[in-house]
């Protein structure tokens, strides 16, 4: 069976599950992770990427944080300039 390759919109969406996973890793849990501490590790990670990777894809975003214990407690976005968090938990909670 052939690797199918992976679209632009899943490799953003695999590349904000990492950036999730990384400050829950760096912060322990549980937390709430703003649009700002995911820019800071990648600038690519833009408000509406965001926004539009977690409404995409957000059971690969919940699979990615489960395989490392987490797990998605809320998503909250207000609107343009009005700011977006995560709520991160751990998984045995």
């Amino acid at each position: 069976m052939a690797l199918k390759a992976k679209s632009a919109s899943e490799t953003k969406a695999a590349e904000l599950a990492s950036a999730l996973v990384r400050i829950a890793d760096r912060e322990g849990v549980p937390l709430q992770v703003g649009v700002d501490q995911l820019r800071q590790g990648n600038r690519c990670l833009t408000p509406l990427a965001i926004g539009q990777m977690f409404r995409k894809h957000r059971d690969s975003l919940e699979a990615a944080l489960s395989e490392r214990g987490y797990t998605l407690i809320d998503y909250a976005d207000q609107g343009p300039g009005q700011g977006m968090e995560f709520a991160i938990g751990s998984a045995s909670e």
